[in-house]
């Protein structure tokens, strides 16, 4: 069965990083739009960062900018999301799936997993 396995989440001060990995089976990342997603309690899930299956453009949400670097290892058939500087705002679970092209609708990715959980706490 094709989908992504993430991992990297916990707990983490405000103020602190955490590095997410994503690692697909079933089919190469190098293929796909590769997007990160995440979703709070009682909120719906929204996206956070995107790459291009090309790796041309990387795409940030503005929450994101400045503090998120998503990556790609195609070697590894991983993707990973580098965040710093973390607020208790970024709580949520998150996720990353596949499509064509970044900015599709959310319709359009697949292979999701199940998730990471990020809590960031004092």
């Amino acid at each position: 069965q094709a989908q992504f396995v993430e991992a990297g989440g916990g707990l983490v001060q405000p103020g602190g990083s955490l590095r997410l990995s994503c690692a697909a089976s079933g089919f190469t990342v190098d293929s796909y739009a590769i997007a990160w997603f995440r979703q709070a309690p009682g909120k719906e899930r929204e996206g956070v960062s995107c790459i291009s299956s090309s790796d041309t453009n990387t795409y940030y949400e503005v929450f994101a900018k400045g503090r998120f670097t998503m990556s790609r290892d195609n070697a590894k058939n991983t993707v990973y999301l580098q965040m710093n500087s973390l607020t208790p705002e970024d709580t949520a679970v998150y996720y990353c799936a596949a499509s064509t092209l970044c900015g599709w609708p959310l319709e359009s990715f697949r292979y999701w997993g199940q998730g990471t959980p990020v809590t960031v706490s004092s």
